[in-house]
């Protein structure tokens, strides 16, 4: 029962690797296409966010399975419940990249979006996605609390983006329409940020048993 049950944990970290891949993938095409407007690009985000659902309803039933058939406990029980709330976020994830290729034709990439730090903002989330899946992969608490550190920097870079956008409505910018898709797209990123936070919290309860919000690195230990 034991080795089947292991068989079952590995194909479990195995697909939630595949996941949190897919994730990066959305996020990756959604910004190229906010950059360079590729249709192609759009493509291929739309599709990730697809797969993305699927496995999580692979996942999903997995999880039901080794809970029913196994009755896991103690520390193989924490896997299972820090897998069904991490795959909720890295769904959520990849709709909001689906939100943002659908938002992305609107905007004037030469103007209002290169006058502001979104982009920074995009790469900073990217990269808190990234290292979440890459704390869950190498069961790195030290990777995890980075994550939850560099949320700050997300929120920062959020917080600029908005005071640039209400500059340029203060300053008579034609398009408050196109600026206010902007903000939107900038809440996105945010969001993914929280998401990817979220993740590595999840993370921490696996290795650790304890889950907190909101803690710095130093407070977990």
């Amino acid at each position: 029962m034991r080795n089947q049950f292991d068989r079952q944990l590995s194909q479990l970290n195995t697909e939630l690797v595949t996941m949190g891949a897919l994730c990066e993938e959305a996020i990756t095409n959604a910004v190229k296409y906010l950059t360079d407007n590729d249709e192609n690009n759009k493509i291929m985000c739309l599709d990730s966010d697809r797969q993305i659902d699927k496995k999580e309803r692979d996942i999903e039933t997995l999880c039901l399975k080794l809970i029913l058939q196994q009755q896991p406990v103690a520390k193989d029980l924490r896997i299972v419940s820090a897998a069904l709330k991490m795959i909720s976020d890295m769904e959520r994830i990849g709709d909001q990249a689906s939100d943002i290729v659908e938002i992305a034709p609107y905007i004037d990439k030469k103007g209002t979006l290169g006058e502001t730090h979104i982009r920074e903002m995009a790469e900073a989330a990217i990269q808190m996605v990234s290292e979440s899946v890459e704390s869950f992969v190498k069961m790195d608490l030290e990777t995890a609390y980075l994550v939850i550190e560099h949320d700050n920097v997300v929120d920062g870079l959020f917080d600029k983006v908005k005071q640039e956008l209400i500059k340029s409505i203060e300053t008579g910018h034609s398009d408050a329409k196109a600026l206010l898709d902007l903000l939107m797209i900038a809440k996105y990123f945010e969001r993914i940020g929280d998401h990817a936070e979220n993740i590595a919290e999840w993370v921490i309860f696996f290795l650790t048993g304890e889950h907190r919000k909101g803690f710095k690195q130093e407070e977990w230990k």
